[in-house]
């Protein structure tokens, strides 16, 4: 197992960088979708979650190959792009999502409960009424620039791995 956890102060100043977090690691797992086909064959696994403070990667695998899948992973995270119809597509998918969230009275009162005693924590209300102000592919961009040019890299290696 290995755990990056990609922290960039960026995240935490509004709702609109929480939300466009949430883009951003959508849009990098779609991206990463064929690319990574190989190691999902080969029993190598990746996960990518918007974390409250950055972005969270999670591989795990047998050890000669889990390299090869990180390396993949960072290479899309430096070279991000996308096109303007795959945007739309993530941001209208992330509005039904937040839109069902707030539909269930015990996921909101969760939700809630994790914004009163958590700092900094923005609640899916915020995000929502942010999402649905409108953004633009150019905010996306210019979010994941200061993103990638204050990061602050953590990282968990557990198992058989030679460096």
């Amino acid at each position: 197992y290995v755990h990056f956890h990609l922290i960039s102060s960026q995240v935490q100043q509004s709702a609109k960088s929480v939300v466009l977090l949430e883009i951003f690691v959508s849009m990098l797992s779609l991206n990463l979708s064929e690319p990574a086909y190989g190691a999902d064959i080969a029993k190598l696994k990746y996960k990518l979650v918007a974390g409250e403070h950055g972005l969270i990667i999670r591989v795990k695998g047998f050890n000669h190959k889990l390299p090869l899948l990180l390396r993949l992973i960072i290479d899309h995270v430096s070279d991000f792009s996308f096109t303007p119809a795959v945007f739309e597509m993530i941001k209208e998918e992330l509005k039904k999502t937040y839109f069902n969230m707030l539909i269930k009275p015990e996921v909101l009162a969760k939700d809630l409960h994790r914004v009163i005693l958590e700092h900094g924590k923005r609640s899916v209300i915020d995000k929502y009424r942010r999402l649905m102000k409108g953004l633009s592919a150019e905010s996306l961009l210019s979010f994941v620039k200061a993103f990638k040019s204050q990061l602050f890299v953590e990282g968990l290696a557990q198992g058989n791995i030679t460096c």
